[in-house]
C-alpha cells in the first residue's frame, strides 16, 4: 500500500518535468542571479549596434537589450559582460553556454530554430540586405552588377540570398567570402570587388566609418526583409521569458510615454491601470518572470525606452525608424499586453 502511494505521489512531479523541462535543471536566471554578470553575444564591431567606445565602454543599440535584460535580473544595467563573436562563432557560443543570450544582428529562420536549438525569443530590428558600391564606379542598380564581383560575410544568410536574388535574374557574379564584417569591409574600401553585399544598417555604418563616405552609395534594390532578433539556447522557457519580456517592456515603455527621464515622476502622478501595472503598482507582473516588482521601471530607467535606444544609437547613422516605428505609427513593433 506504502509502495502503491509513493508511485501515485510522484506522478505529478513526471508530468510537471514533461510540461516544464527547465525544471529537471537550473534555469539560466538562477545561473546569471549566482554569477552576477550576464554574458551577452555581440557582434565585434559594428557601429551603431555593438561597438566599443575610445575607454573600452561597449555602446550601441545590441549593448542595449543586453543592457535591459541585466537591469532587470541584477538590478543594474553595468553588470552586462560583452562577448565579442562572429558570424561563424555566435551561435556555437550560445549553443555551448558560454554567453547567456545574443544580442547579435541575427535573423530568426526556421534552420536555425530547428537545427541549431535556437530560440528566437524576440525581433528587436527589421533590416533589409542591400548592395554598397563606390559611386564613381557608375553602377546604378543591381542590373549593372553583370560579371562583378562581390564582398560578402562567409557562413551567412547573406551569401545564400546573394545566390538567389542574382540567379533569378541570371545575372552572372562572383563572390569574394570573409569571415568576419571587418575583413570583408575592408576589402571593400581597398577595392578588392565590385560590390558589398550586407544588411542595410551595417553598410551605412561602413559609409559612415570610411574616410570618405560620400564616395560610397546604397543601389536602389533591397532583398527581402531580415527580422534581426533577440536569441537564448532552447529549452528554458524560464530564462526565454525574462530575456522576451525585457525586450518588450521597452516597446511597451514607449507606447505608455515613459522614457528615462520620466519614469519615477510619471508612475507617481498616474492613475493609467497600464502604467500601473507595468510598474507593479496594482499587479506584480514580476513574480510571473521570477523578478521583482520593478523589474520593468529599472529598464526605463537605466536603459530608455526602444524609441530612445534607436535615437542614441540607430539615428547617427542617418537611419530613420521605418518598419520599426511601433505598430500605431504603421510600423511592424509591437509589445503583447503586458498583464
Amino acid at each position: 500500500m506504502k509502495m502503491k502511494i509513493s508511485v501515485l505521489a510522484s506522478i505529478p512531479l513526471a508530468l510537471a518535468m514533461l510540461v516544464h523541462p527547465a525544471w529537471a535543471q537550473p534555469s539560466r536566471l538562477d545561473v546569471v542571479k549566482a554569477r552576477g554578470i550576464l554574458r551577452c553575444g555581440v557582434n565585434p564591431s559594428f557601429a551603431g549596434f555593438a561597438l566599443p567606445d575610445s575607454a573600452g565602454h561597449w555602446r550601441g543599440f545590441d549593448v542595449d537589450m543586453c543592457r535591459a535584460v541585466a537591469a532587470a535580473v541584477l538590478g543594474d544595467a553595468a553588470k552586462a559582460q560583452y562577448v565579442a563573436l562572429s558570424a561563424k562563432d555566435r551561435f556555437t557560443a550560445l549553443q555551448t553556454g558560454d554567453i547567456d543570450m545574443l544580442a547579435r544582428n541575427a535573423t530568426w529562420t526556421l534552420s536555425r530554430n530547428t537545427k541549431l536549438g535556437i530560440n528566437f525569443v524576440a525581433t528587436n530590428f527589421y533590416d533589409g540586405q542591400a548592395f554598397m558600391v563606390k559611386a564613381a564606379s557608375g553602377i546604378k542598380s543591381v542590373d549593372d552588377l553583370n560579371g562583378a564581383s562581390i564582398c560578402v560575410i562567409a557562413g551567412t544568410d547573406t551569401e545564400r540570398n546573394l545566390a538567389d536574388f542574382l540567379g533569378s535574374r541570371k545575372i552572372k557574379f562572383s563572390t569574394v567570402a570573409f569571415e568576419n564584417d571587418d575583413n570583408v569591409a575592408e576589402a571593400y574600401l581597398a577595392g578588392r570587388c565590385d560590390a558589398f553585399i550586407n544588411d542595410g544598417t551595417q553598410l551605412a555604418a561602413t559609409r559612415l566609418r570610411s574616410p570618405e563616405p560620400k564616395a560610397h552609395v546604397l543601389l536602389p534594390e533591397s532583398i527581402g526583409i531580415e527580422p534581426l532578433s533577440i536569441s537564448v539556447r532552447n529549452g528554458d522557457e524560464v530564462w526565454a521569458n525574462v530575456v522576451r519580456w525585457s525586450f518588450f517592456a521597452m516597446l511597451a515603455a514607449e507606447e505608455l510615454g515613459l522614457d528615462s527621464k520620466n519614469v519615477r515622476a510619471k508612475i507617481g502622478a498616474s492613475q493609467n491601470p497600464g502604467i500601473l501595472r507595468f510598474a507593479g503598482k496594482s499587479e506584480d507582473l514580476g513574480a510571473m518572470l521570477a523578478l521583482d516588482r520593478d523589474w520593468a521601471v529599472r529598464i526605463v530607467e537605466q536603459v530608455g525606452n526602444y524609441a530612445e535606444a534607436f535615437d542614441r544609437n540607430i539615428k547617427p547613422l542617418g537611419i530613420e525608424r521605418g518598419l520599426n516605428r511601433l505598430w500605431k505609427d504603421a510600423g511592424l513593433m509591437i509589445a503583447p499586453p503586458m498583464r
